[in-house]
Formats: structure tokens, C-alpha cells, sequence
């Protein structure tokens, strides 16, 4: 039978054409993964009872750790709200902009800076590459539009943009409403962590053209302290004041429920197997919480304040019920999300993380880690981790501390080992040189 030349090339053509549209590698590049990044407000290492709490059971919470990997040796970029998120924003340490040197953001004092788009945030990033970007929750880098989400690679903001809101009124930090629609202030009934769940739940309802980045930063279990029935505070209240065991049980019973029903809805919408997620704290606890056997609370550089749980749940590419002494940080997750999808990060602004998705996959060993803290407002600290060493300098005197042994910071290593406490001393200096001076505030 007779088969012209012609014919038997556009057969092979598109027969080779077809075999490239099927081969893994591109199917991969063309399916990107969704992700979820979720963030707690003052959550304590222990807060969880997957993590050691006692007095409370966190269930849902719990199960998606077991559904992944669950790092004991996570930390916050810092041991307060504005300067880790800005360093998850960014991938970068907190003190290289302006925004992360405030402990926190203070309205008034500080509406003339803010993150802007000068420094490509992660949200920017994913959504240059094709991603849907949504922030739902706490954002706290910046008081006005100029320096809020949607101009930092936003498409959709709900929430609050100061420190911590009346979880009834949703009157922030300034004493004014602080609940936003984008740019528009809004006005809303409602639990301020059902809220935010709800949201959460009606963007995953949604049907989505492109693959999603989903911000969802709670303000809770952060002051005031309210559980869903209880009333708004007074103006003449001290949003920090109040408060107790029990009612913190009811804030965390409801940031559990609130998880726990935002993955029903992944799973219900099939979502699992392509939605990478993840699960931290933007800094240690305080009053009510449960640091574990860890010295020290929010604000300080003892690993109180900035040892945070965390774990990231990939159904079908993480092993489950998996535990990870790898030490890790904040911009970590920031790298491993951006790696995920494909994304390269700015050549102008590179990042301080690292990637941790061959660490989660089980493909890569433990990568040793050196890590760098510094408080300049309401505590005068320095800390940093090279291996199991930690440095650190309070207000009472400076220290070293060997974590792989006395993880609880209580046995002082400076003289006995003076040569490994100068060179981690000489080391900071080396970073500290890199980065902002503390300002005059």
C-alpha cells in the first residue's frame, strides 16, 4: 500500500507532538499546586495539644499535622507580629526593610511606611506566574492602602490591617474599625475567626481558572481575649487586659473548628492532592499560652518567643505521621512555596530562606542551618543558632547555649567554651553589618 511522504511526516509530527503534551515533566510544569499558608497569631510551641497541651484538645489541628510532616525545631523570623510577616512577605530578614524594624507597627506612629512594591512579595511573585493571590486575616504591615495587600500582589483582601481587632466590634488597635474588603472598610457581624473561616471557605468554593495562593492569617489566639459568646470590649478597655485559661481554651477550640472546616472544604472540592499547605505561628506565646519546656515569651529572644510549631501537609507527595528535627524559620516556608511553583525569586531582592520541599519529600538530608534574630524596641536582644550552639544577649548579660542538650536554655556554656562563644559572637556582628541600624524611635 502506497503511503505518501508527506502524510507519514504530519503523522509523526503530531504523534511526537502528542507524546510531549503527555510526558510527566510537562503535565507537572502545567498543573501547578494551589497553597494554603496558614498562620496563627501568639500560638506558643505547646498551644497544640499535638505539641503538649493538656488543658484543651486542638483535633483538627492535630490531624493535619499527622496527615504530613510536623517540625520540632521550627522558628518565627521574629518573636513578634510585623517583622515576621514581613519577612514571610518577603523571604528576607525583617530588619532589610524599614517596615520590619517595627515591634510592632503602631497606627499613628507608623502610617508613613509600610511593605510596598518595591520588594516583589511572595504574593507578587506567584501572581506574576499565573497564580490567583487572596490574603484573608491579619495583615499588619502597613495602615494604609498604599502599603495594603492589593498592592503588594493581592487580587482579594479580607480583614483587618492593624495588630489585633475586637473579635465582636472589629474596632483595631487605634480604637477605630479595621474590617476591609480590599480597600473598602466594611461592616460585618460575626466572630472574627469565623469570619476569616468563612471567607476562607467561600474563595476555596469558588472556581478557580488558574492555580491559588491562599494568605489565611488569623488573629488568633492573640488578645483581646473573647470567645465566640462573649461581648465586645469596652473602649475604656485595654484590648491586652482580661482574659483567662478558660476563655483562651474557647479562642483556640474556635481557630480548631475554623481549620477543621476550611479542610473539609478542600477535600469536598477535591482539592487535596494538588494543594500544598502549611501551618506556623508568627511568634511565641504570652499570657494564656503553652511554651513548653522553652524559656522566655513573645518579644524575647529565648526560644519562648520564637520556637513556633509548624507542618505542611502535600497528600501524596508527603509522608504522613512524618516528624522533622530540620531547623527552619519563616522565610523558609516563603522559598519552599515559591519553589513549589516554580517560581524564581527576585535577583534584586534574594532571598534568606531555603527550600525545604526536598526535606519534606524525604529526598534530602538534613541541612545544617545558621539563624539570625534581633529585637531593637521593647527588648534589647541578639540571638543566633549555628548548628546546635545558640547565642544570645539580653538586657542581664550575653550567653551560649548548647540546644541538641539544653534545649530549655538553662545551662550558661560561655566560659567553658569561650572560643565557640566568640566566633558566634564574631558572626553576628559579620550579619548585623548586612542589615538595617536600629532607627530613633
Amino acid at each position: 500500500m502506497y503511503i505518501s511522504f508527506k502524510y507519514l511526516w504530519r503523522h509523526l509530527i503530531s504523534t511526537f507532538a502528542l507524546l510531549i503534551l503527555l510526558s510527566p515533566s510537562v503535565i507537572s510544569q502545567g498543573k501547578k499546586p494551589n497553597i494554603i499558608y496558614i498562620m496563627a497569631d501568639d500560638l506558643g510551641y505547646a498551644d497544640l495539644s499535638g505539641y503538649g497541651r493538656k488543658e484543651y484538645a486542638t483535633p483538627n489541628l492535630d490531624k493535619l499535622a499527622s496527615e504530613g510532616i510536623k517540625f520540632i525545631n521550627a522558628y518565627a523570623a521574629a518573636p513578634v507580629c510585623t517583622p515576621t510577616r514581613t519577612a514571610f512577605m518577603t523571604g528576607r530578614y525583617s530588619a532589610r526593610l524599614q517596615i520590619g524594624l517595627r515591634e510592632p507597627a503602631i497606627p499613628g506612629r507608623d502610617n508613613g511606611i509600610g511593605l510596598s512594591p518595591e520588594t516583589p512579595s511572595v504574593a507578587t511573585l506567584l501572581r506574576n506566574a499565573g497564580y490567583e493571590t487572596a490574603l484573608i486575616g491579619k495583615w499588619h504591615l502597613g495602615f494604609v492602602s498604599e502599603f495594603g495587600p492589593n498592592k503588594n500582589g493581592f487580587d482579594f483582601f479580607y480583614g483587618i490591617r492593624s495588630g489585633a481587632a475586637d473579635y465582636i466590634s472589629h474596632k483595631g488597635d487605634g480604637g477605630k474599625p479595621d474590617l476591609y474588603q480590599n480597600e473598602t472598610p466594611i461592616v460585618e457581624n460575626g466572630y472574627l475567626t469565623y469570619l476569616f473561616r468563612d471567607r476562607a471557605i467561600k474563595f476555596l468554593e469558588q472556581s478557580h481558572a488558574k492555580p491559588f495562593f491562599l494568605s489565611l492569617d488569623f488573629t488568633a489566639p492573640h488578645w483581646p481575649w473573647q470567645g465566640p459568646d462573649d461581648a465586645a470590649y469596652p473602649d475604656t478597655m485595654r484590648m491586652s487586659a482580661g482574659g483567662s485559661p478558660s476563655t483562651y481554651a474557647q479562642m483556640m477550640k474556635a481557630l480548631d473548628d475554623a481549620v477543621g472546616e476550611i479542610m473539609k472544604t478542600v477535600e469536598k472540592k477535591s482539592l487535596a492532592k494538588n494543594t500544598l499547605i502549611i501551618f506556623t505561628s508568627d511568634n511565641g506565646g504570652t499570657t494564656y499560652s503553652d511554651n513548653g519546656i522553652y524559656q522566655g515569651r513573645k518579644l524575647a529572644l529565648w526560644e519562648g518567643g520564637i520556637r513556633v510549631p509548624a507542618f505542611v501537609r502535600w497528600t501524596g507527595k508527603i509522608k504522613q505521621n512524618t516528624i522533622s528535627p530540620q531547623v527552619c524559620t519563616t522565610m523558609d516556608w516563603t522559598a519552599t512555596i515559591l519553589a513549589a511553583a516554580g517560581v524564581t525569586g527576585s535577583k534584586q531582592f534574594p532571598l534568606d530562606g531555603i527550600n525545604l520541599m526536598p526535606i519534606c519529600t524525604g529526598k534530602a538530608k538534613l541541612k545544617d542551618r545558621t539563624l539570625y534574630w534581633r529585637t531593637i524596641e521593647r527588648s534589647h536582644h541578639k540571638a543566633m543558632r549555628d548548628g546546635n550552639w545558640k547565642y544570645l544577649q539580653d538586657e542581664k548579660g550575653e550567653y551560649l547555649f548548647d540546644l541538641s542538650v539544653d534545649p530549655s536554655e538553662k545551662n550558661n556554656l560561655r566560659e567553658k567554651n569561650l572560643d565557640t562563644f566568640e566566633k558566634l559572637k564574631t558572626m553576628y556582628a559579620a550579619w548585623e553589618a548586612t542589615v538595617l541600624r536600629a532607627p530613633s524611635l
